[in-house]
């Protein structure tokens, strides 16, 4: 069967039982480590959704690359060091830096667009917390270029076997080694255990765990669940960034508004015109992501209190930390990009105007109304330099991993970088099969009879999705305190005892290994990946929430308005296995990854 534009679409008599790879995930990460594995083996690419609908595809600013002559990776790595707060890992920061040149080599091969200078040089423009310029760019659509071109190659490649529209439950592992041996897959009205030699993970992040999010709607943390419950190391899941400038008008998406805006010169201005990013960093709007979320924050709640800060920041400190923050960010700042010629916006920016203009702002006559979102998450899947797991045969690429490269705050545009350096490591993939090769065979029947009152199934469904974000926007965004941790914690474990009293979560969790079963249920796929994406959301709230109540400082993207500063005693890395948390120094090998209780 011919590949489509979108992947193929298996008759049941047809799907493939057996891979040698399976890579969960069509984001930039994902399609580049399918790319990357050996011709000579077999891929399933498992997009929940139609390729190129990805958080990559929505990344606007760029990809961070230190190739021109006035740049080094070492001044790279500086950089990268500094936005990570005191827990980036040197040797995983090194090798993304020093990887950089040959990966958009490798872009550029494979056919990626990137914008030229008049000269014909790569184009490069400056962002946050950067000390040159090195952020490669495709106007403001960076992601959607280096996807879109990926995506294309994937389809023309005989050894990959794209299959949209699939949803990976869970991991399947040998019972007697412990060895990842394949996934459990919901596709079409089937539910499928679907053997493979290696699994890679490369779901992204979890920003729809938030109410306030620039990530898509199928960033809903599945890889970080789905390793956590088959018992894989995770590591630093309470650092999660907001970004500082997402639009904020009435029924428009939390559409980001790229860091890059303030980099080619754009301010933030309040409700006054006020100039006020300055008061709380002497970069102001060029300052680290972390310090622009939070100052706009803390900015928001001084003025709800009357009180302007034209000479001294607000004091965190002297906030009682049972208040929560507000539920949604309907007070704004706003991002002016009349500083720019409006040559240049129209140049660099297009998408951002047309999205603007859509929703009736015109960005060069009148500023931009944003307000911070969750963005992206610097925690996940503990991995080496070769995207290996705690668990044999598994892999994690991008976002889902935790490669030790972004520390506790992202430098802006690695993220791109990330996704191909240690994408390409999948061309070093071991796999095995600890029973053999042998697809499955055995199957069975579900029906709806079987399962109580659907409706009133899919209505608590329904509703956990709509109160979840809102509890954990509310007790763990940009600022977070002990008390609503704990209420929110508490409420989390309450929520997840509900949803598994559900017969259909009864059912499905009682499910005999390798026994393909055939869901005889009206909107079968849309029901289970429902159910599916609430379990996950689920988890990972509670692994966000708890982490954040573990980590007794403020660093990066984690700030405790009960302990406002970074502690020495805290410059370590926070581990998870199972529901055990831990810490480790940075300084230790992945082989001493065993923690303190």
């Amino acid at each position: 069967m011919a590949n489509s534009s979108n992947g193929e679409n298996f008759p049941h008599s047809e799907f493939p039982p057996v891979f040698d790879v399976i890579v969960v995930g069509a984001g930039a990460a994902g399609l580049y480590a399918a790319l990357c594995v050996p011709e000579s083996l077999q891929v399933g690419l498992i997009a929940k959704d139609s390729l190129p609908l990805s958080a990559s595809d929505w990344a606007q600013g760029g990809m961070a690359a230190a190739i021109a002559p006035e740049d080094s990776a070492l001044l790279h790595i500086e950089d990268t060091l500094k936005a990570g707060a005191g827990l980036c890992d040197w040797e995983a920061v090194k090798f993304l830096a020093e990887r950089a040149g040959e990966s958009v080599a490798a872009l550029l091969e494979l056919g990626v667009s990137f914008d030229r200078a008049s000269q014909g040089d790569l184009a490069l423009t400056l962002e946050a917390a950067h000390s040159r310029r090195r952020v490669l760019h495709a106007a403001d659509t960076t992601g959607r270029a280096v996807v879109s071109t990926l995506s294309a190659q994937v389809l023309r490649r005989p050894n990959i076997r794209a299959i949209p529209g699939a949803f990976a439950l869970d991991l399947w592992l040998n019972p007697t080694s412990g060895r990842t041996q394949g996934v459990v897959l919901v596709y079409g009205d089937r539910l499928w255990w679907v053997k493979a030699g290696a699994v890679v993970l490369a779901t992204g992040g979890g920003g729809q765990v938030f109410s306030q999010t620039t990530n898509p709607s199928v960033s809903t943390g599945d890889g970080v669940a789905i390793s956590w419950r088959a018992g894989a190391i995770l590591r630093d899941l309470e650092f999660v960034q907001f970004h500082p400038t997402a639009l904020t008008q009435p029924g428009a998406p939390r559409f980001l508004i790229s860091e890059a805006v303030r980099g080619e010169g754009a301010h933030v201005v309040d409700a006054n015109g006020y100039r006020f990013l300055f008061d709380y960093h002497p970069a102001g709007e060029l300052a680290p992501r972390d310090v622009v979320s939070r100052s706009i924050f803390l900015h928001l709640r001084h003025l709800a209190d009357g009180d302007r800060p034209t000479d001294e920041p607000p004091d965190p400190s002297q906030r009682d930390p049972r208040d929560p923050p507000p539920a949604s960010p309907s007070d704004r700042v706003w991002l002016d990009l009349r500083p720019i010629p409006a040559a240049k916006i129209r140049r660099r920016f297009p998408n951002i105007v047309q999205v603007c203009q859509k929703w009736g702002i015109d960005p060069f006559s009148q500023p931009i109304p944003v307000a911070p979102a969750a963005h992206y998450w610097m925690g996940g899947i503990l991995t080496d330099l070769k995207g290996c797991t705690s668990i044999p045969g598994l892999y994690a690429v991008g976002e889902t991993a935790s490669t030790g490269v972004h520390g506790a705050n992202r430098l802006a545009s690695n993220s791109l970088l990330e996704c191909i350096v240690f994408g390409a490591q999948l061309s070093q993939v071991e796999i095995e099969f600890p029973e053999g090769k042998d697809p499955c065979t055995a199957s069975g029947t579900l029906t709806a009879d079987e399962l109580g009152d659907l409706d009133a199934q899919q209505a608590t469904l329904r509703e956990l999705r709509r109160a979840l974000p809102h509890l954990v926007w509310q007790s763990a965004g940009i600022c977070r305190g002990q008390a609503m941790l704990d209420t929110a914690i508490a409420q989390i474990e309450t929520w997840q005892a509900e949803f598994y009293r559900q017969p259909l979560s009864q059912s499905l969790l009682h499910l005999t290994p390798a026994r393909h079963l055939d869901l005889k249920l009206p909107e079968a796929n849309r029901l289970l990946r429902d159910w599916g994406e609430t379990r996950n959301l689920l988890d990972v709230a509670y692994l966000i929430l708890t982490s954040a109540a573990f980590r007794k400082e403020s660093r990066g993207g984690h700030y405790r308005l009960d302990y406002p500063s970074p502690l020495p005693t805290w410059q370590v890395h926070t581990l998870v296995k199972n529901r055990l948390w831990s810490t480790v120094p940075l300084s230790a090998a992945p082989g001493e990854l065993s923690g303190d209780s």
